[in-house]
């Protein structure tokens, strides 16, 4: 008899395991780093909230005898299983360049709508809720959350000295830059060609500040986002995020940042 209520507690957690999935993550090269398994791919991905699509890339898929560039399939991370997803191949070589491992694709914001994610960068750990099955996250500051174009977005504002306006920038943990503005409302004086200035390229001219959720960052690190390829102002990177613990809560529309006591040790790994 005493064993009955050992086995309802049991059965008990049984659904919360299908609702979450918890792992350990990478922070290097400014990007976070999950294991993770996409069409039976299994190794590293960066998860991007910045993407709008999960990618795998081109080798990987080749190697797993996919010829084609539109997939659908599960895709696992952290013991949770997303059935059915919707999965593109593309060449990723200069995205991942500066990486020190191989990766196998990315993870992208597809798979996180109505659901809640947290992201710890030291120790780096990445959790996925389903609504309404996430613990408390504690005492964090709270800022609006919305999309735009596939993309989370939050209000930050920038200033380059003289002028300052505040907007919607993409939040990205797949971006190695601190902050990037589209290319029509910025540009870098003295810079001999643009090409440089933007993703995956090597120019990081100095913003003079960057404003978010109440936190000052000064001259940081920055580059450009051409128009045609964001619906927002510009996009703040992984570098500024890991000054906090975050909580997406796609859900509810709101992100929660709980600022960090010191600097992230880029070097966690499991």
């Amino acid at each position: 008899m005493r064993a009955l209520p050992f086995l309802l507690v049991g059965c008990s957690l049984w659904p919360l395991a299908a609702h979450a999935g918890e792992t350990r993550c990478w922070f290097e090269a400014g990007v976070v780093v999950v294991p993770a398994e996409v069409m039976g791919v299994s190794g590293d991905f960066v998860l991007d909230t910045g993407e709008p699509h999960t990618l795998l890339a081109e080798t990987q898929a080749q190697g797993a005898g996919f010829a084609e560039t539109s997939l659908r399939g599960p895709v696992r991370v952290g013991g949770l299983t997303l059935a059915d997803r919707p999965v593109q191949v593309a060449v990723l070589d200069a995205r991942l360049r500066n990486l020190p491992t191989p990766v196998a694709g990315v993870l992208g914001a597809d798979l996180l709508a109505g659901k809640i994610l947290d992201v710890s960068f030291a120790p780096c750990r990445v959790a996925i809720y389903a609504a309404g099955h996430a613990p408390r996250f504690g005492r964090a500051i709270a800022a609006p959350l919305a999309w735009r174009g596939g993309r989370p977005v939050t209000t930050a504002a920038v200033s380059d000295g003289p002028r300052a306006f505040a907007a919607d920038f993409v939040l990205s943990t797949g971006s190695d830059t601190p902050v990037r503005l589209r290319d029509d409302l910025a540009d870098a004086p003295g810079s001999k060609a643009r090409e440089p200035l933007y993703p995956f390229g090597p120019a990081r001219p100095r913003l003079r500040a960057l404003s978010l959720a109440g936190d000052l960052f000064e001259e940081p690190p920055s580059g450009l986002v051409a128009k045609t390829e964001l619906d927002a102002a510009g996009e703040i990177g992984a570098p500024v995020l890991a000054a906090y613990r975050l909580r997406f809560d796609f859900a509810r529309g709101r992100l929660q940042l709980a600022k960090r006591k010191s600097p992230p040790d880029r070097s966690d790994g499991p």
